[in-house]
Order: C-alpha cells, then sequence, then structure tokens
C-alpha cells in the first residue's frame, strides 16, 4: 500500500501540494434554514482536513427558510475547487457563490474592542477611534468599548494600534461578503 501512495496513486494526503501557493478564498452559501445544515458543512470541512479562518450564518429568507453562512478558508487551487465541489453536492444547498474571486466583491466585519487606559493613552484611543470612524459604545473611567466595522484588514490595523494603549479584549463578528451589482 505505501507503494501506491509514493507512486502518485491512493489517497489525497500522499499529494505533494508543497509547490502549489495557498489561497484565500470566501464562498457565500445559501442553504434551507433546518436543523443540522451548520453541522453538516463544518464537518465537511472537518472530514476533510480544511480550517475555516471565518464563519457567519442567519437566516435571510424567513418565507423560504433559506440561511446564508458565510465561510472563509485557505488552500490550494485544487483544494479550493474541491471544496466548492462538495458545497453543491448538499442537499441542503441552494447556491454557492464564490466570493472571493469577484475582484469587486464588498467584505465586512464588526468588532467589539475593548481598551483599558487613562491619561495619554485614553486620549491616544479616542484619537486613533476617530480616524478608524469606530464609535464608542460603553465608557467607564478606566475603559472604552469601540464599535469598528469594515473590511477585515481595517479590524486588524485598529487592533494592532490600540493593542499597546491596553487592548484587554476583541469580539469579532467574522466576514459578510457581497458582489457589487444585481
Amino acid at each position: 500500500m505505501a507503494t501506491k501512495a509514493k507512486s502518485g496513486q491512493g489517497s489525497a494526503y500522499f499529494l505533494d501540494h508543497a509547490a502549489t501557493a495557498e489561497e484565500r478564498a470566501t464562498y457565500a452559501v445559501l442553504v434551507d434554514n433546518e436543523a443540522g445544515v451548520l453541522h453538516r458543512v463544518v464537518g465537511l470541512f472537518a472530514a476533510r482536513g480544511y480550517n475555516i479562518e471565518s464563519l457567519t450564518v442567519a437566516e435571510t429568507d424567513h418565507a423560504a427558510h433559506t440561511s446564508r453562512i458565510t465561510i472563509v478558508t485557505r488552500g490550494t487551487p485544487a483544494a479550493l475547487d474541491q471544496i466548492r465541489a462538495q458545497l453543491e453536492k448538499m442537499v441542503c444547498t441552494r447556491k454557492v457563490i464564490d466570493v472571493g474571486r469577484d475582484a469587486d466583491s464588498l467584505e465586512r466585519e464588526l468588532a467589539l474592542v475593548k481598551v483599558r487606559g487613562t491619561g495619554a493613552e485614553r486620549m491616544e484611543a479616542l484619537r486613533i477611534s476617530e480616524i478608524f470612524r469606530a464609535r464608542v459604545v460603553d465608557t467607564s473611567e478606566e475603559s472604552f468599548v469601540f464599535e469598528v466595522s469594515g473590511a477585515p484588514s481595517k479590524i486588524d490595523k485598529f487592533e494592532v494600534l490600540m493593542r499597546p494603549l491596553g487592548l484587554v479584549e476583541v469580539a469579532r463578528t467574522g466576514v459578510l461578503s457581497f458582489s457589487r451589482g444585481v
């Protein structure tokens, strides 16, 4: 059996993916809103050893009982094609949209960021929050909670700048994505 794997036959675990660079993919999956659907989608990734970087899900059409699952993952082009094919094969799937391949797609994320600080650090945190158009949603004498939304890279930069000022905690929603136009 080991001979088969070395000769290129057999399990996908023995394929050489080192020469192929990984890419980031964002899939919007429209599914039936029924019990166990999210479990099956996540199980599909787990069973094949794929990681999910971001996962958001919510019912988007109450009358049609449809939910939208947005999944951000990484993999080789072949692995990403396999993921999409597997998602499309699922009985509960109505449509799979590869939003990440659309250069005009919109990606947004929401984060709550708690920052501890007094004095100069407190004032600097407020100044930076204005630059990033973050809203103060809670405040005390010792801390702020900011609400910031935008592209995931914007949230990352805001977090990096707040870390030396007293970052305490971050909660992120995960990526939401749309293709532009109709």
